[in-house]
């Protein structure tokens, strides 16, 4: 709808009460032509506009417009909305004064001086580095990750973090704590958080749990380098790339015989079309593989991933992570376990496949000291003898000697598994306790020599400098080689980040909540399939 020179009090009033219709007849905004142009949302912005909750965090390709969006937003509801307040964060200072002075520029793009529309507008009292303040009471703020705290001591209608993965990493998580507390107590006030991938920090975890469905307050919201906004907003670069490839091929446009093979994946799974592959082509060759799938994913296991630096192949993780199984709801399996299981499953118990009479199974076990807090976990996983996954079980609030309990229940439920423990440190008091308060006999042992050279064997596995890089080997060549199937996301997500340093020194990559501890007991559980001993009759 726009509004023509008859206007009536009625059409006034639905463009007034409808965002698109506000922005496309009073907000301009300068297009990629560098012309000043009606604000019409994309379809991308629109989905959002209609699909938005509360608690918002989007993953998002290079420069698809959600600032954009999120200014006029911010500028309709001030002035729609007396009295209310918004604010946008930046990663850097320069960035947040380039905002403000876009939505200064918005406002002043506002028919402000038409008779028939200036009523419609409150005033600007108040307009500096740091906010517009207008007559109705409405204000919008900016503000700078790792400045001033903006967000204390104020009530807002609307908050958005902008390129959130850029922040300060200390500060990321800081800033949500402080921003729930702080938005208007109605239903349409909202947080909306939106970035580009950069790496793994608390952004990355937040989206990728609410994109997961682990039970997350967060609505997900992603949208890929094939979004229907990128065929116009990149228009030129389009004509540039395939300008390109025409001068390299003849003079010929792409066509299905001249895909390379993840070119087809793109083409027959996603449904990419010639004119995207030949930029994303084009991009590859002038940057990266790596850098589009952080500026342009396909899906968001691909924007986190960092294929250089993991030991695994992280393109065979991200195929795994979109093809596993969900595990059994809770009331599914109940009935099956026991009492002492019940309370752990569906929180740190997740069930895959339940066990077939008779089926051999193999298990790894790492254990930690339950203290909690931001310490490592307590894992099992456990495969039968196939290599399919059956269960994983991490947690790092459970003491040793309730996880040897729990060792023990998951132990005998799926047929008394072989378990193989890290014995390291931890790992000596729950073999002990699995052994004679359990009389759990199914345990691998190791062959050791002791200090006069005569050979023993010990319960459990030793790792050392010399038997991590084997056992992690194994683990790498089952994965890849397909012999094992993972179905435990958490175990695929540590996979992506578990690296090798430049001594040698593998481990999870350093930081607040990166854990290895899955992939430890899956190697773990592949050292007991690759002994293949069952030392009881099932």
């Amino acid at each position: 709808m726009v509004i023509k020179k008859k206007t009536t009090t009625r059409a006034i009033q639905k463009v007034m009460s409808d965002p698109r219709l506000f922005f496309k007849n009073f907000i301009k905004i300068i297009d990629n032509n560098g012309d000043s142009v009606p604000f019409v949302m994309n379809p991308e912005q629109q989905q959002f506009t209609n699909t938005m909750e509360k608690y918002n965090v989007i993953l998002k390709g290079r420069q698809i417009g959600f600032t954009t969006w999120s200014l006029a937003y911010m500028l309709y509801s001030a002035i729609t909305k007396p009295d209310t307040s918004y604010m946008i964060m930046t990663q850097h200072n320069k960035v947040t004064q380039s905002l403000l002075r876009k939505i200064k520029k918005m406002y002043k793009s506002l028919p402000l001086d038409n008779p028939k529309f200036d009523y419609l507008f409150p005033k600007l009292e108040l307009s500096n580095r740091d906010e517009i303040y207008m007559s109705n009471g409405s204000r919008i703020m900016v503000a700078t990750a790792g400045g001033e705290d903006s967000i204390s001591g104020n009530t807002f209608e609307l908050i958005h973090f902008s390129e959130m993965a850029k922040y300060p990493v200390e500060a990321q998580e800081e800033l949500i704590a402080t921003a729930i507390p702080a938005l208007a107590k109605n239903p349409n006030s909202k947080i909306i958080i939106e970035s580009t991938a950069m790496g793994y920090n608390y952004y990355q975890e937040l989206f990728m749990k609410a994109y997961r469905g682990n039970g997350s307050v967060w609505k997900a919201h992603f949208y890929s380098w094939l979004a229907e906004a990128y065929s116009k907003q990149f228009k030129h670069s389009f004509d540039e790339a395939e300008n390109w490839y025409r001068l390299n091929n003849k003079g010929a446009r792409m066509s299905k015989d001249d895909l390379e093979h993840d070119e087809e994946i793109l083409f027959n799974k996603y449904g990419a079309n010639y004119r995207q592959l030949m930029y994303r082509r084009y991009y590859i060759k002038s940057n990266s593989l790596e850098k589009f799938m952080r500026e342009f994913p396909t899906t968001p296991d691909e924007a986190f991933s960092e294929s250089n630096k993991s030991v695994f192949d992280t393109k065979k993780i991200i195929e795994r992570l979109q093809n596993a199984s969900d595990p059994f709801p809770y009331t599914t399996i109940q009935n099956d376990l026991t009492n002492d299981l019940r309370p752990y499953l569906g929180k740190s118990l997740f069930v895959y496949h339940l066990p077939k009479k008779g089926q051999k199974m193999y298990a790894g076990v790492d254990v930690a000291s339950g203290s909690g807090g931001d310490n490592d976990n307590s894992t099992m996983s456990v495969f039968n003898e196939d290599g399919q996954q059956m269960a994983s079980f991490y947690a790092n609030d459970v003491p040793v000697y309730e996880f040897a309990k729990v060792v023990n229940d998951i132990g005998r439920f799926f047929n008394y598994v072989f378990i193989c423990v890290e014995r390291n440190s931890l790992g000596l008091p729950l073999l002990e306790r699995l052994r004679k308060e359990y009389n759990y006999m199914n345990l691998l042992k190791q062959k050791v020599f002791n200090e006069k050279g005569k050979k023993k064997m010990q319960l459990g596995f030793q790792t050392t400098a010399v038997t991590k890089p084997i056992m992690v080997n194994d683990l790498k060549e089952s994965f890849e080689l397909n012999m094992i199937n993972i179905e435990c996301v958490q175990t695929l997500e540590e996979m992506k980040i578990f690296q090798e340093d430049s001594n040698g020194k593998m481990g999870n990559k350093r930081g607040v909540g990166k854990h290895d501890d899955l992939v430890i007991s899956t190697a773990m559980a592949c050292q007991a399939m690759k002994q293949g001993k069952y030392y009881v009759d099932i």
